[in-house]
């Protein structure tokens, strides 16, 4: 698949507007579309529904960002202030402000008709005076906030009533009519929106809109979900699908043809190591690091800028716990970056067009499968070139062919030695409590949500070398934990660091250590206790996962039963059991992406 194909913009029907096509050129860039935007923009602007599967990174947003202002542009009444006429519904604040971003470019092309972001995140009482004030046509958001705006402001309209007689002399005549406003709504990674949990508020949103509208559906990938969603909320929608091929490849692919992704064994003790002097060999590009959990951004977002070998590496983090304005300068920071790193977690893993990105590194795997070709996704786009790398235990080696069963390319980097930064981590807790603290959390969260992973038969928790892991973290000890206690769990492997006090260890900042001090000089032994049980794992910890309603728990057992019956194919044919054409046509290789 090309990525961009030779067909202008201009040559597209419906023809573009001329207002359109100069942002296109001029502000954008770009005269020639993708295979996706050719396919969508003319169904969309033809009144049709389209649920469109495309590989992350094929400009997918444009395909729907021009629809929605052409569509808007041809009305024949101009839509007065407090008429909606679009709206477009993102999993994430990030992606939403994106979106957005690139929708203001062509919406000041047109005379008063406004577009509002509306997130989660910010205070809602301001959102409702701002859309009372204002008004708005175009409306870009995350569902929750949309929805609660819908179901709370009274202001916008969707529709409006008006009188219409054929005959001007008699009253009688006149007759109510409601004339619809709202034209077209997007679901953009309609798939994530339904992972987050969202189904909820986007039936709610669905409900509230008038039925004659267009409706357009995205996503990278195709889940049963997003199938009933397509059902519930589309009228006889047309399927379009971009798949990416390599030349001279038989098979086609769901990442970019420009990427290129390897995997990356080494021991628990040896992942810290082997990350720094990545980050070091690569101190020229621009990389975005992924883990877990928010704990472990946090934790590593705080020790390795510590580190001498990394000190002019800059370092930005960013994960869903931070407020809202500190996630927008961290990603504008990180955007306007020339080189430097990012870490994250999952909440910079979908749409997010980060421009110049060379290298991905998932650092931990994710729980879900399905979103490691959106974490690479950030790299190798639109028909560039990028580079991606995953680590694994030893124990972990399978999940790089479970990945080429699922048509991700993968191939093994080899391991270099490289120098042990464990007593630099160490010695940066031994000096600073706050370095100390947030490793210990890291550490825990990173097992609670180990324990989470849907490959169950790759990631087996119970198989983990946890003394090998907080070894890599640079723990001064142990924490107290339940699997370690029953003796689920060894901690073979790992060397606590002999005469050290931990509750004599200060924080650096000389404010806070202050205030420590004087709390445990006010009740010495409560301190300790309360200080000692914020180190421990709690029953409480923030980054466990969100209970699960039936509906999704169930969607959840699908998709695992369909990941471990693949895994058990695959193993039948190292077995001999069957043979290779058998298994593809078990698999549907040929023709299931």
């Amino acid at each position: 698949m090309e990525v961009v194909t030779k067909i202008e913009f201009a040559a597209l029907e419906p023809k573009l507007s001329p207002e359109t096509l100069r942002v296109l050129e001029q502000q954008l860039g770009f005269s020639r579309a993708t295979p996706v935007q050719v396919a969508t923009i003319p169904l969309l602007c033809s009144f049709k529904d389209v649920a469109v599967d495309a590989a992350t990174g094929s400009g997918k947003t444009l395909a729907f960002v021009v629809p929605v202002v052409e569509i808007l542009r041809r009305l024949a009444t101009p839509l007065r202030r407090n008429e909606v006429g679009a709206m477009i519904i993102s999993p994430t604040r990030e992606l939403a402000s994106q979106i957005f971003g690139v929708a203001q470019k062509f919406v000041k092309t047109l005379e008063n008709l406004t577009a509002l972001l509306l997130v989660g995140g910010t205070d809602v009482t301001a959102d409702l005076e701002r859309v009372k004030e204002q008004g708005g046509n175009v409306l870009i958001g995350t569902p929750g906030r949309l929805h609660d705006i819908m179901e709370r402001s009274t202001a916008l309209e969707f529709r409006h009533l008006e009188a219409r007689t054929s005959d001007l002399s008699s009253l009688d005549t006149i007759t109510s009519l409601f004339i619809v406003s709202f034209q077209i709504l997007i679901l953009d990674e309609a798939d994530r929106l339904l992972d987050m949990g969202f189904q909820r508020q986007v039936s709610a949103i669905i409900e509230l809109l008038p039925k004659q509208r267009r409706t357009g559906l995205f996503s990278a990938t195709q889940t049963q979900a997003v199938e009933e969603l397509s059902k519930a909320g589309l009228r006889n929608p047309v399927r379009v699908e971009v798949r990416s091929e390599v030349k001279g490849a038989s098979t086609t692919f769901k990442t970019p043809a420009g990427l290129n992704i390897e995997y990356l064994e080494c021991e628990g003790e040896e992942k810290s190591s082997q990350l720094v002097n990545f980050l070091r060999e690569n101190a020229s590009r621009k990389t975005i690091v992924y883990f877990m959990t928010c704990a472990s951004v946090d934790y590593w977002g705080t020790v390795l800028p510590r580190l001498k070998t990394l000190k002019d590496v800059p370092i930005v983090v960013l994960h869903g716990k931070m407020k809202q304005s500190v996630r927008v300068k961290a990603l504008e920071k990180f955007t306007a970056m020339p080189a430097g790193v990012l870490f994250c977690t999952d909440v910079a893993a979908r749409g997010l067009d980060i421009p110049g990105v060379d290298w991905i590194v998932q650092y931990d795997p994710p729980q879900d499968p399905n979103v490691f070709v959106h974490r690479v996704g950030r790299t190798a786009r639109m028909g560039r070139a990028g580079d991606a790398l995953v680590f694994l235990l030893p124990k972990e080696d399978a999940y790089a062919e479970f990945l080429r069963i699922r048509n991700v390319p993968i191939e093994k980097r080899e391991k270099t030695e490289v120098p042990d930064i464990i007593p630099k981590l160490r010695a940066a807790a031994m000096k600073d409590r706050d370095v100390m603290e947030k490793g210990l959390k890291a550490f825990v969260s990173y097992f609670r949500a180990y324990k989470e992973h849907h490959c169950t038969f790759i990631f087996q928790w119970k198989q983990l070398e946890l003394g090998k892991v907080a070894m890599s973290f640079g723990l001064l000890q142990l924490p107290s934990m339940p699997e370690l206690k029953r003796g689920v769990l060894t901690s073979q492997h790992f060397t606590p660091v002999e005469n050290i006090d931990v509750d004599s260890i200060p924080y650096r900042e000389k404010a806070r250590e202050k205030q420590r001090r004087k709390n445990l000089e006010k009740k010495p032994d409560t301190s300790r206790r309360e200080e000692r049980k914020a180190l421990a794992p709690s029953k409480h910890q923030k980054d466990r996962p969100a209970k699960r309603t039936k509906k999704r728990s169930h969607r959840d057992r699908e998709e695992l039963e369909e990941i471990n019956s693949d895994y058990r194919l695959l193993k039948k044919l190292k077995k001999g059991s069957i043979s290779e054409k058998a298994y593809s046509k078990l698999m549907s290789l040929e023709g299931d992406v």
